[in-house]
């Protein structure tokens, strides 16, 4: 009896441990079960493997330059990924160090940073998070969404662990420390680190040296917070916290560490990247038209068309960032340190200013027309506000911010005398294209895209005056075998129309009733010489002229043509001009050269589109006629003032009133055109030696190709251009009769 009481309590006791076990593989079961069901999506969707291998994350198209710099972005985030050899090797070490100092170590879960938090909880003495990098790449690829409860945030929390493991088991520790630093936010609309280098610093992420390094990775953690732009010393406290725990994890020494603190951080190259702000704004903006185009006719992999700004494309352009700088450096120089101040001058203490030859009701009509074009104007009238309720808004004083040469203004003003104000300002384009294959360099639109978004090099058409004139005479080289050499005496010559009555162009200059040559006409910009050759091929075999050379904009077939009174763009009329420095090749303007995937993958090349123009004959030609601009004519401000003395080819163009200058300039491997001008043709210059193309347009072409000379890396040559190999041809236009007077400059007049 005594036996079997003795074993009672050994059965209990293996019993009890038998069902413990029995519970604990129970629980054990349930764990995995709920984990698998986790993981195949039973209690919410999870990232299939396809995903895990093509993260979805809105990527920005970027703008590259010929040179390799990005010029600017589309995008619905401002993110473009970089690869782990594209770091700076200080960045994995500063996030490691702040972030994961075991990330090397675990795979994707950190159980001791878990047990810690866990202990914290119980504890009240929270230090720290649990979450991995790989747990935060896991969130960022996959969001959680807003306003969880409870039960769910846990679920996704385990939802996260899962991904996590996936995610190492894909990826490589460094991969996985690439794509963290692609998917976080930096603040400042700055998504990836390749764009917060840019916006934080104008550098690439392999260029960030270790201080920098160390501010972006304590920014990621809250990029308002420890924003170096809103609180900078509580981001230089983060960052010098980054540097401490560098140094405790042995990837900079101590001494390194508490020097490197002392370094006050350097936000002189902060900007923010939009479309109103960086390199080449118009350009990017014409662009923005051309791949929303292409991309809504081209097709990626899964049948949708492509979208610029979520799928991360590459857009090689034909755009050289340093000559992009130069160009835009060429009109603020000019325009803002030389010709607008010239301009207030020029119209200080006169009536009506800055409006020439109009009256007062003419003056209330344009500003009225104004009004009714501007965005304010448009969303009162889509408010169902009546024209005089909106006259009253515009009358009355807001705050804003208008443009001034010295950096915008914030101050108190009516829209209405907004308007009023933009109107004394002069307006400029340049477009710089590569004569052999087309390409665009440089391309400037306006002054400034946050204040005037108008584009004048491909929106806008304006009379061209004079600069039509080689069209002209091109017709004449060409059809009429004429030569630079040809004279043709120098009287006033009428032209009969279709309604029997004559035309007849005014004309400035000397030499009247003497035999001139055509190399000297042109030099002159004389009127009365294009109207002879006018009459002797008639408008529609000129418009045939410039229609082969590339103009495609209407131009009515009237005899005034000749002096340039069709509206043309500024890049028809300087593709056109590249045709006599490319051996009478006509090559359309090209842009683009190739768009990648975001995986380097070619979607589409770029090639240029010629076809003949003239004869190689006739395009020398014409390039030693308009020589004789520069050489002594309506050009000669390069050689007396700028002091080039490289063979240029050249025209300016001036229209009536003064409304327009224009400046022509061809060299070799460059043909560059600028036009000046206002908004409005009532606003110029009252008389044409301040107003001509010489004056206006002329300067920035002569700052802009020093600029370009003076940089030696670019390659642009200052030799002459190519001669025709025709044997036995003479190609001597040094004509004995053309008079090369230095010094002496002639009006370019309508």
């Amino acid at each position: 009896m005594s036996n079997n009481k003795k074993k009672k309590p050994a059965n209990v006791k293996s019993h009890a441990i038998r069902n413990l076990w029995i519970l604990f593989g129970v629980l054990l079961v349930l764990v995995v079960l709920f984990f698998i069901f986790v993981a195949v999506g039973i209690f919410g969707t999870m990232p299939t493997f396809d995903e895990l291998e093509n993260p979805k994350t809105n990527l920005a198209t970027e703008i590259i330059s010929a040179d390799g710099k990005v010029l600017g972005t589309y995008y619905v985030e401002n993110r473009s990924n970089v690869r782990y050899a594209e770091l700076s090797h200080y960045m994995p070490e500063a996030l490691i160090s702040i972030e994961d100092e075991r990330f090397t170590e675990h795979s994707g879960i950190d159980e001791r940073a878990l047990v810690r938090v866990a202990f914290g909880v119980l504890t009240g003495r929270k230090k720290g998070g649990g979450s991995t990098i790989t747990q935060q790449l896991a969130k960022n690829l996959f969001p959680r969404g807003e306003n969880l409860s409870t039960p769910k945030l846990v679920l996704r929390k385990f939802q996260e662990w899962i991904t996590a493991t996936k995610l190492e088991y894909n990826y490589s520790k460094e991969e996985i420390v690439a794509m963290y630093l692609n998917t976080v936010s930096f603040g400042h609309n700055a998504y990836g680190i390749r764009s917060a280098a840019k916006t934080f610093f104008d550098k690439t992420p392999k260029e960030l040296n270790i201080e920098e390094c160390a501010l972006m990775a304590g920014v990621v953690n809250a990029p308002t917070r420890f924003s170096p732009v809103r609180n900078p010393e509580r981001a230089l406290s983060r960052r010098n916290l980054v540097l401490q725990k560098m140094a405790d994890n042995g990837y900079i020494t101590q001494a390194e560490c508490d020097s490197i603190s002392l370094i006050p951080i350097d936000m002189t190259h902060f900007g923010v990247m939009d479309h109103n702000s960086g390199q080449a704004t118009y350009f990017r903006e014409f662009l923005r038209g051309v791949l929303t185009e292409w991309a809504n006719n081209t097709t990626r992999a899964d049948g949708k068309p492509y979208n610029i700004y979520r799928d991360g494309l590459r857009i090689y352009t034909t755009i050289d960032s340093r000559m992009q700088r130069y160009a835009e450096e060429a009109v603020r120089e000019f325009m803002g340190g030389e010709l607008q101040p010239m301009f207030y001058k020029h119209w200080k203490g006169q009536k009506n200013a800055p409006f020439s030859n109009v009256t007062a009701d003419e003056i209330d009509h344009i500003l009225e027309t104004s009004m009714k074009r501007s965005d304010r104007y448009r969303i009162l009238k889509n408010e169902g506000k009546s024209l005089d309720s909106i006259k009253a808004e515009f009358d009355r004083p807001v705050r804003m911010t208008v443009f001034s040469w010295d950096g915008p203004i914030d101050t108190v003003m009516s829209p209405m005398d907004s308007i009023r104000y933009y109107k004394w300002f002069l307006q400029a384009s340049l477009i710089s294209i590569e004569s052999h294959t087309g390409h665009v360099k440089a391309y400037v639109g306006g002054l400034d895209y946050r204040f005037f978004k108008y584009d004048h090099v491909t929106q806008a058409r304006r009379q061209v005056g004079s600069t039509f004139k080689p069209f002209l005479y091109s017709l004449a080289m060409q059809e009429g075998e004429y030569t630079p050499c040809t004279k043709i005496p120098n009287i006033q010559y009428n032209i009969q129309l279709e309604d029997g009555k004559f035309w007849s162009p005014g004309n400035s200059g000397g030499n009247i009733g003497e035999e001139i040559t055509l190399k000297y006409a042109l030099a002159q910009s004389n009127n009365w010489i294009s109207a002879y050759l006018m009459n002797q091929f008639g408008p529609n075999a000129v418009i045939g002229m410039a229609r082969r050379m590339g103009v495609e904009s209407p131009i009515d077939a009237v005899p005034a043509i000749c002096l340039g009174v069709c509206d043309l763009k500024l890049i028809e009329m300087v593709g056109a001009m590249s045709t006599f420095a490319n051996q009478g090749v006509y090559i359309k303007p090209i842009f683009i050269t190739r768009i990648e995937d975001k995986n380097g993958n070619v979607i589409q090349r770029f090639s240029s589109e010629e076809s003949e123009a003239m004869s190689e004959l006739t395009a020398y030609k014409m390039v030693e006629l308009m020589k004789g601009v520069v050489q002594s004519g309506t050009g000669i401000r390069l050689r007396s003032y700028y002091g080039f003395n490289n063979p240029i080819a050249g025209k300016t163009g001036t229209t009536q009133k003064q409304s327009d200058g224009y400046f022509m300039g061809i060299t070799p491997d460059l043909t560059t055109g600028v036009w000046v001008g206002a908004e409005d043709r009532s606003v110029h210059f009252r008389s044409t030696q301040l107003g001509q193309g010489s004056h206006t347009a002329l300067p920035i072409w002569a700052m802009y190709m020093k600029k370009v000379y003076a940089d030696k890396n670019l390659g642009i040559s200052q030799g002459d251009f190519p001669k025709p190999n025709i044997p036995g041809l003479d190609l001597n236009f040094d004509c004995d009769s053309y008079e090369n007077v230095e010094g002496v400059e002639y009006i370019d007049e309508f």
